[in-house]
C-alpha cells in the first residue's frame, strides 16, 4: 500500500502513509504495486509550485505536490495527479514522475529499461572536470565546435559532452544551428511566447567539417569501442548540414580511425540522409513523439515535412544496413495509448529496427495532453513496452555498438 509523498512550501519532503495517493496515467487512477521501484540512486525530487497532490480522499491541503526526475537508464510509468491551483506557475521543462512512500521508504513510477557505466551520475572533485577541459581545448584551442562542447559539458552536464574529455563512450559532435521543427518543448529554442526559459543555449555557428572530424578522430584513437554521434540537445536539426557532415564521415573514415559514426536527427529529410549514408555512416537514431500523424505534428509541428518523411528515413536507413535506433519521446497516457500502440506495431512489424531508445519527453504534463489530446484507452506503460519487445525489438535508453 502505497502513502503520500508531498512537499511543504520551502521544498522539503515529508510522508504521510496514511493517504493515499492517486497517479495519472493519462487518466487518474490508483498506482499499481508493480508500477512502483524504490528511488534508485541519482533521483531528483522537485516541488511542484500551485499544485496539492491528489488523494483518493480528495485534494491534500496546505500541501504541495512532489514529482521526481529519474536517472538515465530508467523509465518512467506515471505522472504526478494534483489539482492546479488559480496562478499556479508553468512547470520547467523536466520529466515529472510519479512519487509515493512504500514501508518509509520513497518510491518512483519506472522501469529499469538499460545499464551503462558511461551513464551512471558522475561527481568530480572541485575544479577536477575544468582541469581536463582545459588540458584538452589546450591541444586544440582554435576549434570551435570543442569549444561549444567544453560549454555544454561544464555548464549543463551534458554526459556526452563530457565523454570528449574524459575520453570514454559517445561523444557530442554539434552541427546545426537552425531547426526545421519547432517543437512544443523544445530544450534549446523556445517560442518567445512562452514564458520559460530554455534549459539550453543553442549552437550560433556552422562548424567546419574539418572541426567535427578532429574531434571524432581523437575520439576513435583514444577510446575502444568509441560512438562520435552528430545531433545534440544544444543544436537545432543536423540534416539541414549533410553536406558538411558527410564530409566530415569521409574525413574521419579516411583516416582509419576505428569507431561508429552516428547521427541523432528528426528524420525529416530522406534525401539528406542518404547523402550522410552514402558518406559512411554507420549508425542513426531518428527522434519521434509518436507514429500517429496528428499526434506527431501536434509536438513538432514540423516545417516543409510530415511524419511520412521520419518514417520514410527509418525505412531507408533499415535497407541500407544502418544500425537504426527510434528515439521515442515518451509520456504516459500518450505513448501507451492503445491506439498509439496500433499504430507503432504496424510499424515496427514492417521495418526492421534495432532499438527503440524511450525518452522521458521533458515537459509540463498538462502542456503537453493540451497539445496532444489524453488517451481514449491507456493501457499502461509496461504493456506499451512489452509490445515494443514482442515485435523482436530491443528496448533501451542508450546509443549501443552492438
Amino acid at each position: 500500500m502505497s502513502g503520500l509523498a508531498y512537499c511543504d512550501k520551502r521544498g522539503r519532503i515529508f510522508f504521510d502513509e496514511s493517504s493515499a495517493p492517486l497517479a495519472d496515467g493519462g487518466i487518474v487512477r490508483t498506482p499499481d504495486a508493480a508500477e512502483l521501484i524504490p528511488a534508485p540512486d541519482g533521483c531528483v525530487p522537485m516541488l511542484l509550485p500551485g499544485r496539492r497532490p491528489l488523494t483518493q480522499r480528495g485534494p491534500a491541503q496546505r500541501r504541495f505536490g512532489l514529482a521526481v526526475a529519474l536517472p538515465a537508464g530508467y523509465t518512467r510509468l506515471l505522472l504526478p495527479a494534483y489539482v492546479k491551483e488559480e496562478g499556479a506557475p508553468a512547470l520547467p521543462l523536466f520529466g515529472y514522475t510519479f512519487a509515493c512512500v512504500v514501508d518509509d521508504r520513497l518510491h518512483v513510477a519506472a522501469m529499469r529499461t538499460d545499464e551503462s557505466e558511461d551513464w551512471t551520475p558522475r561527481y568530480f572533485a572541485e575544479g577536477e572536470l575544468d582541469r581536463i577541459v582545459d588540458r584538452r581545448l589546450g591541444l586544440d584551442p582554435s576549434n570551435r565546435v570543442l569549444a561549444q562542447v567544453a560549454l555544454c559539458a561544464r555548464e549543463y552536464g551534458c554526459f556526452t559532452a563530457q565523454n570528449v574529455f574524459l575520453e570514454r563512450g559517445e561523444a557530442a559532435l554539434p552541427v546545426s544551428p537552425k531547426c526545421n521543427a519547432r517543437c512544443v518543448g523544445c530544450i534549446s529554442e523556445l517560442d518567445a511566447s512562452v514564458d520559460l526559459p530554455a534549459p539550453q543555449t543553442r549552437l550560433t555557428f556552422d562548424g567546419t567539417a574539418e572541426e567535427s572530424a578532429r574531434i571524432a578522430i581523437q575520439h576513435f584513437e583514444r577510446v575502444p569501442g568509441a560512438i562520435a554521434s552528430f545531433g545534440q540537445g544544444c543544436e537545432g536539426e543536423p540534416l539541414l548540414r549533410s553536406i558538411a557532415i558527410a564530409k566530415a564521415i569521409e574525413l574521419v573514415r579516411t583516416s582509419g580511425a576505428p569507431g561508429t559514426i552516428n547521427l541523432n536527427t528528426n528524420g525529416s529529410m530522406p534525401g539528406a540522409l542518404r547523402r550522410c549514408i552514402d558518406a559512411g555512416l554507420h549508425a542513426v537514431r531518428i527522434s519521434l513523439n509518436s507514429f500517429r500523424t496528428a499526434t506527431y505534428a501536434a509536438y513538432y509541428r514540423p516545417q516543409n515535412y510530415t511524419l511520412d518523411d521520419v518514417l520514410e528515413s527509418v525505412r531507408e536507413a533499415s535497407a541500407a544496413g544502418l544500425r537504426v535506433s527510434l528515439n521515442l519521446l515518451t509520456h504516459p497516457g500518450v505513448t501507451d495509448d492503445a491506439e498509439e500502440v496500433a499504430a507503432m506495431a504496424k510499424f515496427l512489424r514492417n521495418t526492421r529496427v534495432d532499438m527503440v531508445q524511450t525518452r522521458t519527453l521533458n515537459i509540463d504534463p498538462e502542456w503537453y495532453f493540451a497539445t496532444v489530446g489524453r488517451p481514449q484507452e491507456p493501457i499502461g506503460m509496461r504493456a506499451a513496452i512489452e509490445a515494443i519487445r514482442s515485435f523482436g525489438v530491443r528496448v533501451g535508453n542508450f546509443t549501443h555498438t552492438h
